[in-house]
């Protein structure tokens, strides 16, 4: 296997686990694509000592005969079991291949959990047999469970009520890369792309490993984006439909929930979500927000100085945007569709947003960057009116040492300039927030631009910190 790019706190949780002193139950759940099978099997470099995977839409009997198989492997090759009739037949022959184990720790990696558990087949109750009568009652069993399908995984483990009600003891929820793991994966391809284009990639397809995998390095960021967006057979321009259905049972709630937000960069409170798609507020709708929000597609957040009835739920999967915005809607015909439009409003507007949204997805960066990382802060956006006049700032960081720093944040190919109109928009944009919020906390103004801004009279008079891209790459 190839050595895994990032992913430092998670590989500490699996270092840890595999020298514990009790039986570990771990769940590693996460969106399609994101690489919890790779974490698993390149840190442990495929060693356990029973490995076997679900396949996707097959009969019972023949989940059970790859099982068989698996278990066939582990023994050493030689078949000692009759194919077993049921999943506690199987699990049963799995405690005697663990059983003649001779490892300090039995690795069990189930794969693909969800596809394992067909209607009808019992698998749930065989499994909590198998871990709650013998598994947990030892001290030397690491069992790691992982799949694509994220509601299963969210209902029938994490969130479980029922026979597996806390018997996972540990669980992973793989996040996409960050930026800087994104340069490294790209470092690690031999790709040539500065953070410019690295951003670029990463506006359409965010951290998702598979994607990044599909770059062609020999090309550039734009080319490449039209390569595998718009071009016919390009990965992403069929990959959505497939994303959701996969991820989540009877997907349609949540399409309509991705597409209603995908129309309003601020977000949409819950009651909006449910006027807008006309689902009921009721315990589905909060089912399906929460399978979004731990799949981390959407994020729930609070507006500065709101309730918390008031709370705002965002599309961040940067793919998802991207589609919508874009893929959806183009025509196949045109080939160069990415390409022929960079200029136009449309794209100018988008690249806005989703360059806001690297900063809403990389805080800790912005914080260390402000030197603010060792104090208490909330982090939120605002919209809000003093005196009938509007204004909205992309990003609040309320902190504890009493001071309130607002993000404003500008995508360009080049240095960016603030002449006079634009001060005097930053100006009233801090007059307006004070005046409504009623703070008596001081208020900083940090510029976040791609290449900084050209420092002059204006700029010197509103900003306080001018950051660039390149903290997102730290």
């Amino acid at each position: 296997m190839n050595k895994i790019i990032g992913r430092k706190k998670e590989q500490q949780q699996l270092l840890k686990l595999s020298q514990a002193k009790q039986s570990v139950f771990l769940a590693i759940y996460g969106r399609r694509r994101v690489g919890k099978t790779y974490l698993v099997r390149a840190f442990f470099k495929d060693q356990f000592d029973f490995y076997a995977s679900g396949v996707s839409n097959v009969s019972t009997a023949q989940q059970l005969a790859i099982f068989h198989q698996s278990l066939i492997e582990a023994g050493s090759g030689e078949d000692h079991f009759n194919p077993p009739k049921d999943w506690f037949e199987a699990f049963g022959q799995l405690t005697q291949v663990l059983s003649n184990s001779k490892s300090v720790q039995k690795r069990i990696f189930l794969d693909e959990l969800p596809w394992l558990d067909a209607p009808r087949s019992n698998f749930i109750p065989a499994l909590e047999h198998f871990w709650n009568t013998w598994a947990s009652a030892r001290n030397d069993i690491m069992l790691i469970v992982c799949g694509s399908a994220a509601s299963w995984m969210i209902n029938k483990l994490i969130s479980n009520k029922g026979p597996l009600y806390n018997s996972v003891t540990d669980r992973i929820d793989l996040s996409p890369f960050n930026l800087q793991e994104t340069f490294n994966f790209l470092k690690a391809k031999g790709a040539p792309f500065d953070c410019y284009q690295i951003v670029q990639l990463y506006m359409v397809m965010g951290g998702i490993p598979f994607y990044l995998d599909k770059i062609d390095i020999e090309e550039s960021a734009i080319q490449n984006i039209n390569k595998l967006c718009f071009e016919k057979n390009g990965i992403l321009n069929t990959e959505f439909n497939n994303l959701y259905q996969s991820l989540f049972k009877k997907a349609e709630n949540h399409l309509l929930i991705v597409h209603a937000l995908a129309e309003k960069n601020k977000g949409l409170t819950r009651a909006e979500i449910a006027k807008y798609t006309g689902i009921p507020s009721g315990g589905g709708l909060t089912r399906v927000l929460n399978e979004l929000e731990q799949s981390n597609f959407i994020r729930r957040y609070l507006p500065f100085g709101k309730k918390k009835n008031k709370s705002l739920y965002q599309l961040i999967d940067f793919y998802s945007l991207f589609y919508l915005k874009f893929i959806e809607k183009s025509s196949q015909e045109d080939t160069e569709n990415w390409i022929s439009g960079i200029d136009n409003p449309k794209h100018r507007t988008w690249t806005e947003y989703a360059f806001k949204l690297i900063g809403l997805t990389h805080i800790d960066q912005i914080k260390e960057n402000l030197g603010i990382s060792g104090i208490q802060t909330t982090a939120s956006s605002w919209v809000g009116s003093h005196e009938n006049k509007m204004a909205q700032i992309d990003l609040v960081i309320d902190r504890r040492d009493h001071v309130i720093s607002i993000c404003e944040f500008k995508f360009s190919f080049n240095k960016f300039t603030i002449d006079k109109q634009y001060a005097e928009k930053l100006k009233d944009k801090i007059d307006i927030f004070k005046a409504a919020t009623k703070t008596r906390k001081a208020v900083n103004m940090a510029m976040i631009t791609t290449y900084g801004i050209n420092e002059n009279n204006y700029s010197r008079a509103v900003v306080n910190k001018d950051l660039k891209m390149d903290i997102f790459f730290e």
